[in-house]
Parts: C-alpha cells; sequence; structure tokens
C-alpha cells in the first residue's frame, strides 16, 4: 500500500516568499528520512515553498482562472510531503508518529488510490493509467 504522509506546518501560509528552515531542522528531518530510506518504505519525498511564491488555477464554467499566492483563505497548506510504501494504514501511522516534527506541525496520512480499488468501469475508463504513471516514474516498481 503507498500511503503519502502530507507536513501541515501552521503559520506556512503566511510565509514570506523565500521562506526556508533552519539547518538544524534539516539536518534532523535527514536522519528521519534516511530511516525511512534505509527501511526501504521510501519512494519520494519534497519540500515545497510557502504559497507566497505559488498559484492556483480553478474552474468556472470550464474556464481556467489563476490566482497568485498567497491565498488569504488558506488555513492550513502543505510544507512537503513522503511517499512511502508499507503493508498497513497502522505502519503509516508509526513512521508518521516518528518523525521529529515540531509543535506547529502537523502530518496527514492518506492513502493512495489504486486501480484495484475500483470497480472494472472505472479501471476501463483509466485504461493506459498505469504505463503512464510507470514512465512518470509514480508507481512502484516491483
Amino acid at each position: 500500500m503507498r500511503f503519502m504522509m502530507l507536513m501541515i506546518p501552521k503559520g506556512y501560509e503566511s510565509a514570506a516568499p523565500g521562506t526556508l528552515p533552519e539547518a538544524d531542522a534539516v539536518a534532523t528531518m535527514m536522519k528521519y528520512n534516511e530511516s525511512l530510506h534505509k527501511a526501504g518504505v521510501l519512494l519520494a519525498l519534497d519540500g515545497l515553498h510557502p504559497p507566497s511564491m505559488g498559484a492556483r488555477v480553478s474552474f468556472t464554467d470550464g474556464k481556467p482562472q489563476v490566482t497568485d499566492g498567497p491565498f488569504s483563505e488558506a488555513r492550513e497548506v502543505l510544507g512537503g510531503y513522503w511517499m512511502i510504501q508499507v503493508k498497513s494504514r497502522e505502519e503509516a501511522i508509526a513512521w508518521a508518529s516518528r518523525c521529529p516534527a515540531a509543535n506547529n506541525e502537523v502530518i496527514e496520512i492518506r492513502q493512495v488510490m489504486e486501480l484495484a480499488d475500483f470497480p472494472a468501469d472505472v479501471c476501463n475508463a483509466a485504461a493506459g493509467l498505469q504505463d503512464m504513471q510507470q514512465q512518470a516514474g509514480s508507481t512502484p516498481k516491483h
């Protein structure tokens, strides 16, 4: 099972452009990242720049509208993520619980939808998805 662990640092929604973590926090987090890697569960990870450097594309009547960050209505935003492959939701929770997160951080755990989770008609409609995912490198290679 693949799970995405989403880091939600409180206050990051209003962080100024170019805001970066402190070196000691990165060093501590790298030890955690290394433990995920050594255990063979880490598929991908990245930190994200603050929303003040981002954009949102929303659609009304099929027409895109671009809004530059920051986003005034945002209360919780992503600061980064890990994609892991583990045997269960409980194992994903155990890994998230080991994270050296600060007092102002939350990790949300979400299971990735697999084609096997859907009925046949949805799988047929998504024909070719697995090939695209493998070419993009977003599915685990067994």
